[in-house]
């Protein structure tokens, strides 16, 4: 499988992932609400995250928040050089 698929199950809360056509064997909890789904051979094959709107609004807002703090620490040093030439 080139092409992950990705499943959204709206009255569980859940997005499943499918990152290869392997069986899954076995799973682990990497994470709270989120499961490894691995194959024979130990590698990844599926991704499942419980809690899916709580996840990608967490998700979301950290990766925003810290892209923000960067550009803003960015525009803070590019003034500071300014300001001094």
């Amino acid at each position: 499988m080139n092409n992950p698929i990705m499943r959204y199950f709206p009255e569980q809360e859940v997005i499943h992932m499918l990152i290869s056509d392997d069986e899954e064997i076995e799973s682990m909890e990497i994470s709270p609400n989120i499961t490894a789904e691995l194959n024979a051979n130990g590698e990844l094959c599926g991704i499942e995250i419980l809690k899916a709107s709580i996840f990608l609004r967490d998700f979301i807002l950290e990766s925003t928040q810290a892209k923000l703090m960067h550009l803003q620490q960015a525009s803070y040093a590019n003034n500071l050089i300014k300001s001094h030439d």
